[in-house]
């Protein structure tokens, strides 16, 4: 896709590999939790700002994934207080998100 910054193009790649997985894709303005097992909301509203993704199952949420440019993603250690603060933040309409996920996607 022509004229796409760098942060736009990371989240079309996670899009994609969030569909492989079998994951549905919701905007946080089509909120349906129930849509599916595994739901993966976009820029889902916590207390320390939005997450580009929050993974909920059995619409329970279960992690997030934050998009970078793929020259960010070989230096997974200077994201880690963004990780440890999305673990503990407060999700809009939910409980605590208990744990930070950094890693591959799996299926849900």
């Amino acid at each position: 896709m022509p004229n796409q910054n760098p942060e736009q193009i990371a989240r079309d790649h996670i899009d994609k590999q969030l569909i492989e997985c079998g994951w549905i894709i919701q905007d946080k303005k089509k909120l349906n939790l129930t849509a599916g097992l595994g739901v993966a909301i976009r820029e889902y509203q916590t207390d320390i700002g939005p997450a580009d993704y929050v993974l909920f199952v059995s619409g329970k949420p279960v992690g997030v994934i934050e998009a970078k440019r793929k020259e960010e993603g070989v230096h997974l250690s200077t994201v880690e207080d963004q990780a440890r603060e999305y673990a503990t933040a407060k999700l809009r309409w939910q409980s605590i998100l208990k744990k930070a996920f950094e890693g591959k996607l799996i299926k849900p």
